[in-house]
């Protein structure tokens, strides 16, 4: 199952990887611990709201982007079988797209937005998805651990 606070703090490190800044200056900006603003990119940590927006402002990003980013990844992760809990009963296709390691690897995309679940066993699952904008310019990845 899907954490929606391991999707928020992969979209915030992606977003904080992608302008080459540190923890360090993150935190200063957002006014919030460096300790704390790792433990929310790692998933361990649940951000507030008005914690949520300091830390998107700190990173020159609106909340309404980051919050629409986290529930693109999160709906295809939904038409995946077996990644969550359905919503409804109506059947969705994955594409297997190999297996490397033992894992299996199934690949959904919609609307411009690619997901790719690597499952490590029956309670792990790795989600990767990518934002494509056009044909041939790909915006950014976002790694999320469940």
């Amino acid at each position: 199952m899907v954490l929606l606070r391991r999707v928020i703090g992969d979209a915030l490190r992606a977003r904080r990887q992608g302008q080459h800044r540190t923890l360090r200056e993150v935190s200063s900006a957002a006014n919030v611990s460096l300790g704390y603003l790792s433990e929310i990119e790692r998933g361990q940590k649940e951000p507030s709201s008005e914690l949520l927006a300091a830390i998107c402002h700190a990173l020159g990003a609106r909340l309404s982007e980051l919050l629409r980013e986290v529930s693109d990844t999160v709906a295809l992760a939904e038409q995946l079988p077996e990644v969550l809990v359905p919503v409804s009963n109506e059947t969705v296709e994955s594409t297997p797209v190999g297996a490397a390691s033992g894992r299996a690897v199934r690949q959904v995309s919609a609307d411009g937005v690619a997901l790719s679940v690597h499952q490590e066993s029956p309670l792990k699952a790795t989600l990767r998805s990518t934002r494509v904008r056009s044909a041939d310019r790909t915006d950014r990845d976002v790694v999320c651990a469940a």
